[in-house]
């Protein structure tokens, strides 16, 4: 596919997470994103300490050349996000412990990014990850938790929706994938928050499951994730795969085997997930083991592509994986025709 040619697929989009700086620096990746993606997604540079690093203190370059590039390109983008806890501004954080209650400082971020945003960006992670099983009630102890009680999310939802009101506004989270004790609580907890918010009128519109996988965790089960998508289409929301990448259980083992336990574990994932009819896209959180979150310090790119986790579509030298091939097959069979294009 082209530069510049619209991408609508009948069936679910496929995006990825990039930054615009390693887009403008790398011309295979970028030759990547416009083959491969209907939608982009920003990994940093549309979160509030991005955003606004100070008061009054604007830093949108990244994000609006992230959002022109698509533009361009005629590329979805994704709205990532709009509150989290770990990305809250030093001086936000401040000034929510200074004056709880006072939702003027939400109020005010909102307007400026729905404003600014709002006319290219369709869907909202309005909240991401407020769930933790250990925590009362199951919500995660944020700065916003903190500041307006458990509450918080139904109002930011209704404040977007004031600023938004043609957005599709999302919760995203992680850790629903496996049978264990604690993705157990997950789920239910989950499910619980949604329940409650679509029970009290929240503007909820679909949630994003990030999908980030982990291949020391076990297999991933269909009597465990399927009831789970279901009940979540069954609240009459959209599901979004938001952040899909694999972690290897250790780097050991030849390449090819590596690629193999990776491929067929988003395969059987994929298999699953794609069944439901509301999962609506499928984001890799990366294009290129190079730029994977999962690796802690920045990868050079003479750095060999075997001593990377091998965890997105594309290693480390660009090439596509065998889970680039097992992404495809699992697009093009899931309610309409692949953006992904072969080689």
């Amino acid at each position: 596919m082209g530069a510049g040619k619209t991408r609508r697929p009948a069936g679910p989009y496929l995006g990825a997470a990039v930054r615009i700086d390693q887009i403008e620096a790398d011309a295979r990746l970028a030759e990547a994103v416009l083959r491969d993606c209907s939608s982009l997604t920003p990994e940093i540079d549309m979160k509030w300490d991005a955003l606004q690093p100070g008061p009054g203190n604007w830093r949108t370059g990244p994000a609006d050349g992230l959002v022109a590039f698509a533009r361009r390109h005629s590329l979805e983008v994704r709205g990532h996000t709009l509150l989290w806890d770990q990305s809250t501004p030093v001086w936000a954080k401040a000034r929510l412990e200074r004056s709880p209650g006072d939702w003027k400082i939400i109020a005010d971020y909102f307007e400026a990014v729905l404003g600014r945003y709002g006319a290219v960006v369709r869907e909202w992670d309005v909240v991401n990850e407020p769930i933790d099983t250990e925590a009362s009630g199951g919500l995660r102890a944020t700065v916003f938790h903190k500041a307006y009680g458990p509450t918080y999310i139904e109002r930011a939802l209704h404040e977007a929706r004031a600023h938004a009101p043609n957005a599709r506004l999302v919760l995203n989270d992680y850790g629903f994938d496996y049978d264990n004790p604690v993705e157990h609580e997950r789920r239910a907890a989950f499910l619980r928050l949604l329940e409650q918010l679509k029970a009290s009128g929240a503007p909820l519109d679909g949630v994003g499951v990030q999908a980030h996988l982990d291949l020391g965790k076990g297999p991933l089960k269909r009597e465990i994730l399927a009831p789970f998508f279901s009940r979540i289409a069954d609240l009459g929301l959209s599901i979004a795969i938001t952040e899909l990448d694999v972690k290897e259980d250790g780097r050991r083992g030849g390449v090819a085997e590596r690629d193999r336990k990776v491929a067929d574990h988003v395969q059987a994932y994929l298999d699953i997930a794609l069944e439901q009819p509301s999962v609506t896209g499928l984001t890799t959180w990366g294009v290129s083991d190079r730029h994977s979150w999962l690796e802690k310090q920045p990868i050079h790119p003479s750095v060999a592509p075997a001593s990377m986790n091998r965890g997105l579509p594309y290693d480390g030298a660009l090439e596509p994986k065998p889970v680039y091939w097992a992404i495809q097959q699992a697009m093009s069979g899931a309610k309409g025709p692949s953006t992904l294009t072969s080689r």
